[in-house]
């Protein structure tokens, strides 16, 4: 599913309302309607809901739901900023308003603010995913006002007021928001880190857009949900044998970080490769035979006949002591390859390292480890820039680490929908690192091995959750439930 910018969202509107032959006032009333069913399942009737709108469409949204919710006998408030400019859709709804029986408080200035009642709702309608600069003024005031009180819930129209669509709101004032409800599709700011503190349950409520629309726009941005995965996933030939399915070369672990070494074996075995064969230090021999016999080893000194492997990780656990070892699997390797922790911070601080990445690797960086690859950045959207800028100069594919873990490939994003805070634990990153090997070595090309192991990591990671909480929640429970991630893609 392709990410829209601001521009093209609106463009959409357009195109609804001319193909299907509406007025913007009528898929305004559709909007309302959606999230007034929302409201009617999900909050209490007894506690008072203060609506407060803007002048734009997304305060006309605010008194389209107001309207609703007068009408099924909701005790409610509408609060509008006081001013002259307003959208010819905000006046009709607020002029049907105005026949109603219900007091509308206009603000003026901070005085006009209402006393909010304990246990009540507050429906953000004020800015939506229109804004372009931040909050100043009276809106900035009472975005404050807002964010430092306690109701039971607030909830958002579309996006957060505040919060920009497609591009950094880095120190802007944003109301929290503990519910969003947005509409026909997930916006970008939803998926970046920064933006975390605001950002609640998101509900994508269905409003009728043009079906076809999304598929006529270029985008530098995709969302890797399900049917997207299924659509990459690669079943098996029932007639294949351990040689169909890759042989995958693992070069990890050092002193101290035998674990990580371990961890990215077992899920490089569970993600189904054919063989695998561990170059580890001789000391983790015994263990990886006692815990994976179904691995091979060898050791850390020995000669590697290149050819012989579908794939290549190296990386987890490895030491910065390795430097002769990735030199060489920079410049002997055919195979695909993927680069993770000490490998990455190995070439980082080695600028001849650096020349030496083939096309189609795979670096797998969490946002410290990029920084030293690739340098700073203001914000996270200039990161993620960044980060598709480089996917392009060096013909690789990054896997930003991160919530919603970010492919660059191509110079294009794909946001993972998979995973959870319980991934937030060291060994997460290696377990990662070992799937992304195995697909390799079964023949997915680098963007879509990267794409489905993140999919897969993080939806394991989630299915974990029926025995597990996001805090006892380790690398190595992921193991468990890569099977029945993998048949849901079946």
């Amino acid at each position: 599913m392709k990410l829209l910018n601001a521009s093209q969202i609106h463009q959409w509107d357009q195109i609804t309302i001319q193909n299907q032959q509406l007025t913007s006032l009528e898929l305004m009333e559709r909007a309302a309607k959606k999230c007034v069913d929302w409201i009617v399942e999900n909050l209490d009737k007894k506690s008072t809901i203060y609506i407060f709108c803007g002048r734009g469409n997304n305060g006309g949204d605010g008194l389209a739901i107001a309207k609703l919710l007068l009408s099924l006998d909701f005790n409610i408030q509408v609060n509008i900023l006081a001013g002259e400019k307003s959208s010819a859709d905000f006046e009709a709804n607020l002029k049907a308003l105005k026949s109603t029986s219900l007091e509308i408080n206009e603000l003026h200035s901070a005085n006009d603010f209402p006393k909010l009642e304990a246990n009540c709702y507050v429906v953000d309608a004020l800015f939506g995913s229109g804004i372009n600069k931040p909050l100043n003024g009276l809106p900035l005031e009472l975005a404050n006002y807002l964010n430092n009180f306690s109701p039971k819930k607030v909830i958002a129209i579309d996006v957060p007021s505040g919060m920009f669509l497609d591009h950094s709101s880095y120190g802007n004032t944003i109301i929290q928001a503990d519910e969003i409800l947005t509409f026909q599709t997930y916006k970008q700011c939803f998926f970046i880190a920064e933006n975390a503190q605001y950002l609640g349950n998101i509900h994508v409520l269905d409003i009728g857009l043009d079906a076809e629309f999304p598929y006529t726009q270029e985008s530098n941005f995709e969302i890797t949900d399900a049917n997207f995965a299924k659509n990459i996933y690669q079943p098996r030939n029932p007639f294949g044998h351990k040689g169909t399915f890759g042989h995958a070369l693992l070069i990890a672990g050092s002193q101290g970080k035998y674990g990580a070494a371990l961890m990215a074996a077992h899920a490089c075995l569970r993600t189904g490769v054919g063989l695998l064969t561990c170059n580890f230090p001789e000391e983790i021999a015994m263990p990886l035979a006692i815990t994976l016999p179904e691995a091979m080893s060898m050791k850390r000194n020995e000669t590697i006949d290149w050819d012989k492997y579908k794939s290549i990780g190296i990386g987890p656990g490895l030491g910065m002591e390795s430097f002769d070892i990735i030199k060489d699997v920079l410049t002997h390797t055919k195979s695909p390859l993927l680069i993770d922790a000490d490998g990455l911070n190995m070439i980082a601080a080695n600028d001849e390292l650096k020349s030496l990445i083939p096309q189609n690797a795979i670096l797998t960086p969490h946002p410290k480890e990029f920084e030293r690859l690739f340098g700073k950045t203001a914000n996270e959207f200039d990161r993620i820039d960044l980060a598709l800028q480089k996917s392009q100069e060096l013909h690789c594919v990054i896997v930003l680490k991160g919530h919603n873990t970010l492919i660059a490939a191509d110079g294009v994003g794909y946001f993972n929908t998979t995973g959870n805070v319980g991934l937030a634990t060291g060994g997460s990153g290696d377990t990662l690192s070992g799937i992304i090997t195995s697909l390799l070595a079964q023949g997915y090309i680098s963007k879509n091995a990267a794409i489905l192991g993140v999919y897969l990591h993080g939806l394991a990671a989630d299915l974990a959750l029926s025995k597990q909480s996001v805090e006892s929640l380790l690398p190595s429970d992921l193991n468990q439930y890569l099977g029945m991630a993998f048949k849901s893609l079946g």
